[in-house]
């Protein structure tokens, strides 16, 4: 059914602080825009909210006038399930203060911020919480899926670091949930995605970080392969807390450390980041060197706010995107043998493959301590990511990467998947990486959001009688 917008759309106007955008006017194509240029959805309207009130004002609105909502925090989601077609998108764009309290190492967070300006905020005091590692990822969205960055192994989730949530439910009230106040709610948002409500205001504790870390990034070709993710394999087992890796399989950067010669030359890549621990990095790049001597490496000091930075080109906005995930106990000689074999297979130079570690203070935190679609034992996180500038090389690496991901099914712990790498929300694929946890989550959405207001996500839909 066509959903339109009603005649007192000028009440929706007035009604808010920030700004309502339609079809024809000349910031529509801008606001409605998200990060994966494949993503093209036209809403009949956009409210960009600068207040709770604002968004509880689009909410009632739209229930009234029967449109589809859908939220937009920092629209880097990759399914661009931010926007949707003939209903009413909440941008949270405007959304995006945020306010650190240094002594008690507490920061209060817009429900649009990006993580540079959080990472930015908070590292004017020295001090930073688990985020993501792209800067231009939105706090939001990667906050209610879990959130894993170069933080995890020390601190945990983003999650794991949430203390309280201000919400605007799907009936248009607003309040804070806490461990002691609507503590159902809160155990729901930490993890469940954005099924409960508009989540208007995070706050998050934050620990000493920085400024300055120790970086490391190491590369070999792709002959050596196997080799290289062996030896990784083995040295990661024995990784100190304060120390953290990604291991990639992509194309070398154009970055100015890389030797002209070997500029996007396609391999396997080790980033090793250190937090207070140089003595502890050094050992462990020293270690990697003698243990199989890269093709090249780069290891220095840098500001926190860089490395967070440092995959922000390679991911930039206006390419088009696709993605899976899945998760690996430990990276076996056979999950190993199919990366190696399938690698080659791929055609954009921007697609990739990158293991995020969790284990550490990831697998300190209670499994039923939130309601994270993802077991807390230690294992990697593998994110499939294609990107490209044109269709047709879209569309071969996403066949790639659906068959990576299946080869990798058997080596893997099962078909649930870390839900924020989901494009395709597929019912028996949100149950798997919920487990357990799925029921009381749906009976949580049946007390704040009966009707399903809020569907545009990896839905779970309210538990009926």
């Amino acid at each position: 059914m066509t959903q339109t917008v009603g005649d007192d759309i000028e009440a929706l106007r007035a009604s808010v602080v920030g700004g309502v955008h339609c079809p024809g006017d000349a910031d529509y194509d801008e606001v409605r825009k998200v990060w994966n240029a494949q993503i093209d959805r036209r809403p009949a309207a956009v409210v960009t909210a600068t207040t709770a009130s604002d968004v509880a004002a689009a909410v009632t609105y739209a229930r009234r006038e029967g449109l589809t909502i859908s939220v937009r925090g920092g629209g880097h989601n990759t399914s661009g399930s931010a926007v949707n077609d003939g209903g009413l998108m909440i941008n949270l764009s405007r959304l995006n203060g945020v306010q650190v309290d240094p002594q008690a190492r507490r920061a209060r967070v817009g429900g649009g911020a990006l993580l540079s300006e959080l990472d930015a905020a908070t590292q004017e005091h020295g001090l930073a919480t688990p985020a993501g590692m792209v800067s231009h990822t939105g706090v939001g969205g990667l906050t209610l899926g879990g959130g894993m960055g170069w933080l995890t192994r020390k601190h945990g989730l983003s999650i794991d670091n949430l203390t309280a949530a201000e919400v605007v439910l799907a009936d248009g009230s607003v309040v804070w949930a806490n461990e002691t106040d609507h503590a159902d709610l809160f155990w729901a948002l930490r993890g469940g995605g954005g099924n409960f409500g508009v989540v208007t205001t995070f706050e998050f504790a934050l620990h000493p970080v920085g400024p300055l870390v120790d970086v490391g990034l190491f590369f070999w070709e792709a002959e050596r392969g196997t080799q290289a993710l062996q030896m990784l394999r083995d040295v990661v087992r024995a990784l100190p807390r304060d120390l953290n890796v990604i291991i990639g399989a992509l194309n070398a950067p154009p970055a100015p450390f890389v030797p002209q010669e070997h500029l996007f030359k396609p391999g396997f890549a080790l980033i090793l980041t250190g937090f207070n621990a140089s003595e502890q990095h050094a050992e462990y790049a020293d270690r990697i060197r003698r243990a199989l001597p890269p093709l090249f490496d780069f290891v220095s000091p840098m500001p926190y706010t860089a490395l967070q930075q440092m995959q922000d080109e390679g991911t930039a906005w206006g390419h088009l995107a696709y993605e899976k995930g899945t998760q690996l106990a430990d990276l076996s000689d056979a999950a190993i043998d199919v990366l190696v074999e399938q690698m080659p297979k791929k055609t954009s130079p921007m697609s990739m493959v990158l293991f995020y570690r969790l284990d550490e203070a990831y697998s300190a935190v209670a499994d039923d301590a939130t309601a994270y679609g993802g077991g807390r034992s230690p294992r990697y996180a593998a994110m499939l990511v294609g990107m490209a500038d044109d269709m047709t090389t879209w569309a071969k690496d996403r066949e790639w990467i659906r068959n990576l991901w299946s080869a990798l099914q058997p080596h893997s712990l099962g078909i649930g998947d870390y839900v924020n790498n989901m494009v395709e929300f597929d019912d028996d694929r949100i149950r798997a990486s919920y487990g357990d946890k799925y029921d009381r989550l749906a009976r949580i959405k049946a007390v704040y959001d009966p009707q399903n207001v809020f569907r545009c996500n990896v839905n779970i839909p309210p538990a009926t009688a």
